[in-house]
């Protein structure tokens, strides 16, 4: 099997808060490190009650500071939100802590909604989306020390692996041109993923961080005992998904039996097409899935998430993952 790694969106389940959550961050992570996963990334969201990543740097120090091996990164900063040269600042500060262990997964939506993204900037917005490849050169030109008098210090000099990530045919062309690895939103978005994977390895140009292409797909993961136990911790992400459609974000809400019998027929499409890249059921249920996927999509590496309410559930739920992947 491909290698396997860790998408972690620090969720805050109901009745918990972040703290609780950014433990729970912690000691998946160092299971993940025993449990051979590849690498270990969180993501920039703003103004979600239910994630607890938003000041992703720093929690990416406290994820590499409670490890020793695991590669710990980005999937993704917003680069949108930010100047290149403070993340460049950011990511050579990460990479002189914990040299050899830090990616940067680099994402051109904002992660939040247009206020969240004016409360952010505290500036009038222009199109930053539009600017995103030339704040992607701008980044990898601070880490090369080729900004002229403006240095990253730390920063210039360092190799920290940057990837692209993307849900539409915009980052596979953006990732091509500059031989750069790709990571697709699968495990949410996975409409264009066949068409984005076929731009991506067709176009692709060798660049000095990468000789030909290298695709990381996500994919969601429930994996329990039972089918029955895996479909019920499953609801969770449907209920999730299904409140952030409505407009009601909120924390990650405990399994409810029969969930989808509550559905209309539009929210039950809805989710059965955003969550289409998973597996959900007992070990022999999640091998198919799994074998499926890579098979369909020739990936290199599947990062996998698990929204999964209690964490011993979801500590299983990894644990169970590894196990086939080595067998």
């Amino acid at each position: 099997m491909v290698p396997l790694s860790v998408l972690d969106l620090s969720p805050i389940v109901e009745g918990r808060d972040a703290a609780h959550a950014l433990r729970n961050t912690l000691d998946l992570a160092r299971h993940a490190e025993r449990w051979r996963y590849h690498r270990y990334w969180l993501a920039e969201h703003h103004n979600m009650p239910g994630i607890a990543s938003a000041a992703t740097s720093i929690v990416i120090a406290h994820v590499a500071n409670g490890t020793s091996t695991i590669r710990v990164g980005a999937g993704g900063i917003m680069l949108p939100n930010h100047s290149p040269l403070a993340i460049a600042e950011q990511f050579g500060t990460l990479e002189s802590l914990y040299p050899g262990r830090i990616d940067l997964g680099l994402g051109r939506a904002p992660g939040s909604d247009g206020v969240t993204a004016r409360a952010l900037r505290r500036q009038s917005l222009v199109d930053e989306a539009d600017a995103f490849p030339q704040d992607v050169l701008e980044l990898i030109a601070y880490f090369r020390g080729a900004r002229g008098p403006v240095q990253a210090v730390p920063g210039a000099g360092l190799h920290v692996p940057i990837w692209i990530l993307g849900s539409s045919l915009f980052g596979a062309q953006l990732a091509a041109a500059l031989g750069l690895p790709y990571a697709f939103a699968s495990h949410f978005a996975p409409g264009q993923m066949m068409q984005a994977i076929e731009v991506y390895r067709a176009q692709f140009r060798p660049s000095d961080q990468l000789e030909r292409p290298y695709l990381m797909l996500g994919f969601n993961v429930f994996a329990a005992d039972t089918d029955e136990e895996a479909t019920l911790l499953f609801t969770s992400l449907q209920q999730a998904f299904v409140n952030l459609r409505r407009g009601q974000p909120g924390r990650l809400p405990p399994p409810v039996a029969g969930f989808e019998d509550q559905l209309t027929p539009a929210e039950r499409a809805m989710i059965n097409q955003a969550l289409s890249s998973s597996a959900v059921g007992s070990r022999e249920t999640v091998r198919r899935g799994l074998d499926a996927f890579i098979s369909r999509t020739g990936a290199d590496e599947l990062i996998i998430t698990s929204q999964i309410f209690d964490h011993a559930a979801r500590l299983r739920s990894f644990e169970i993952t590894a196990a086939l992947r080595d067998s």
